[in-house]
């Protein structure tokens, strides 16, 4: 029952705002940890060189574009099942950052395949089931900002959220399904890693800051989103940062 308490937007939007800033604060301190142990403390690839070190943001920004989305369709789920009006909220907040973490990942893979394969883009599986993610952040945004009435935004962007994950475990077994360019997955629940620890350790690094950063933004955002969402509400009245700012404006 304390997990319903936070489904309305005038109990999450304080304890968003008491976390967001911790994990901003712990995100940034990890992803210096991560680069620090990628670009200085960890070796040159014996096949790649040097050009392997992209995979401390290609590879995390992949695993979170994806978990992003299912994310989403978590949220697309408690919306339509229980009609709570934070879950559009929540959906909203994460899209933006997904899009930009399935950018950065096709941005970073392109300049890994450069030198790799000799090319920026190929039609590989991978490459376009990505691209396909991307287009899919970059629709849901452009639906639910186009549609007006919240509840009719929310229930499209849901049905969106939730088609479009289908999308998602295709990316990820595209390189067993099909013979792709793409190399295989060098970090497995199933196998070991085949990777040096040093190397691990950079990549779990950054993929945990990336977690903490998307989190983070995410709440921000959605405070954001709360405060136009129910800016008649009386108790968005009485926020003190609404009143300081009535204050500000009136004395101007």
């Amino acid at each position: 029952m304390k997990l319903f308490h936070y489904a309305a937007p005038q109990n999450f939007y304080p304890l968003a705002g008491r976390l967001w800033p911790w994990l901003a604060l712990l995100a940034s301190a990890l992803a210096l940890a991560g680069l620090w142990v990628g670009f200085m403390l960890a070796p040159a690839d014996a096949q790649q060189g040097q050009a392997y070190r992209i995979i401390y943001i290609h590879v995390p920004a992949s695993w979170m574009a994806m978990l992003i989305y299912l994310a989403m369709a978590f949220w697309s789920v408690l919306g339509l099942v229980f009609q709570t009006r934070l879950s559009g909220l929540m959906t909203r907040a994460l899209a933006p950052t997904g899009a930009l973490l399935a950018f950065l990942s096709l941005w970073t893979g392109a300049l890994w395949g450069k030198p790799m394969w000799g090319t920026y883009w190929v039609w590989d599986a991978r490459l376009t089931s990505m691209l396909i993610l991307l287009f899919l952040y970059l629709g849901y945004i452009a639906l639910t900002s186009a549609i007006e009435d919240p509840r009719r935004s929310d229930r499209a962007g849901a049905l969106v959220a939730l088609v479009g994950a289908v999308n998602v475990p295709i990316i990820y077994f595209s390189v067993k399904w099909w013979n792709t360019l793409h190399q295989g997955a060098s970090v497995s629940l199933t196998q070991s890693p085949r990777m040096a620890s040093v190397m691990l350790t950079g990549m779990l690094l950054m993929s945990l800051a990336l977690w903490l950063y998307a989190a983070a933004i995410a709440l921000w955002r959605v405070r954001s989103l709360i405060l136009a969402r129910e800016c008649h509400a009386a108790w968005v009245q009485h926020l003190p940062e609404v009143q300081a700012h009535r204050l500000r404006k009136g004395a101007t």
